[in-house]
């Protein structure tokens, strides 16, 4: 929500649309019931029910209803088609039927949710897999419009029978809108290498491979961590990098807030995005990726799903095709070589988000999906 649907209605304000932002507050239960304006978008935090055994889902799903038809909206946008938001979808979708409403609905999707997505990385039920896979595939297929994240997500929502002209690419975008390139360090000794992770877009023993590897081969740089995983895939990772004998060399910093992280871009001579070629990787729209480059960080990236669309081999950043360990870390050391190079690509990574990728250039598409 914080970095796909606040950003967009952010854009929607500033050209002049009403804008709602209405959410459960699992990530912050203090914020249970608490209404604020956050840069003239109303956010609106449903009350928590109590746990009480199926009356809890129909009570989070009932006021998330509540509120958004409180607002006597044009159109209601949900995201993500599974779960909670699936589910006012899919009340909204029969009122509309029905002839009690006449509200447009649009459906948003930012990840591939079933069989194959995360549904094999959550740990789900498998009442619970079989029951968001249905869910995805039909909130995905009966909206007025669909908003997708991804190419990926555009040609699975195209093939489940969802028509091209209701179906809109609306990849993540950056909400740093700078006038010039975010200040970076001086050039120091030694060098920086930042992995910006949370551990689940490829294996430990993959990430661990490219470190050793440059590490290998510019034996004086340093290597940072900055994130955490979603299973404490972290454990595992630092354990094996202790394993390698390269303890003295890696800092891991942990999971840091948003306003930290400017810190570690500009001390980042160059990123490392590793990316394994997995439906989930082609389907999601990797924020992180958009973090870095539009902080100016020449990043060296595998060539899956969206990455390719973000970056211009070459121009903007390093394209490694999938798998290639040992390409992946020979950019690496290249780059750590070439000052020249690594600022020139920084620089056009910067400029590339700011001139395509700013929610201020993605709305224009929302609001055609509106229409």
């Amino acid at each position: 929500m914080s970095v796909r649907a606040l950003p967009l209605a952010h854009a929607l304000h500033e050209n002049g649309h009403s804008v709602c932002l209405i959410l459960p507050p699992w990530s912050y239960p203090d914020d249970s019931g608490r209404v604020f304006t956050d840069d003239g978008v109303t956010v609106i935090n449903i009350a928590l029910p109590r746990r009480f055994p199926v009356v809890y889902h129909l009570l989070v799903t009932w006021r998330l209803l509540r509120a958004a038809l409180a607002q006597q909206p044009d159109v209601v946008h949900c995201f993500k088609p599974k779960a909670y938001a699936g589910l006012v979808g899919m009340v909204i979708w029969i009122g509309k039927r029905l002839g009690l409403s006449r509200v447009r609905l649009a459906m948003d999707s930012d990840d591939w949710e079933g069989y194959g997505g995360w549904n094999d990385i959550e740990r789900y039920s498998r009442m619970q897999k079989a029951f968001f896979a249905w869910q995805e595939r039909w909130g995905l297929t009966h909206a007025d419009a669909v908003t997708v994240a991804s190419r990926t997500l555009q040609s699975l929502v195209w093939s489940m029978g969802m028509s091209p002209t209701r179906t809109y690419y609306v990849p993540n975008g950056t909400a740093a809108q700078t006038e010039t390139l975010p200040t970076r360090r001086p050039q120091a000794s030694p060098l920086t290498v930042l992995l910006y992770t949370r551990f689940f877009e490829f294996t430990v023993e993959r990430a661990v491979a490219i470190i050793a590897g440059i590490l290998q081969k510019r034996p004086q740089i340093q290597v940072v961590i900055v994130g955490a995983g979603l299973f404490g895939e972290e454990k595992q990772f630092l354990a094996q990098i202790q394993a390698a004998g390269l303890t003295q060399k890696v800092t891991y910093a942990g999971w840091r807030d948003q306003a930290e992280l400017p810190h570690y871009f500009a001390s980042a001579d160059v990123a490392i995005y590793p990316f394994d070629d997995t439906l989930v990787n082609r389907a999601k729209c990797a924020v992180k990726l958009i973090d870095l480059l539009a902080a100016g960080v020449a990043v060296v990236a595998d060539r899956v799903g969206q990455n390719a669309e973000y970056i211009e081999h070459g121009v903007s950043g390093i394209l490694v095709e999938p798998g290639d360990t040992d390409g992946f870390i020979a950019w690496v050391v290249r780059l750590l070589d070439d000052e020249a190079m690594r600022r020139s690509l920084a620089e056009n990574a910067w400029r590339r988000m700011q001139e395509k990728y700013t929610w201020r250039h993605l709305v224009a598409t929302v609001e055609d999906a509106y229409q």
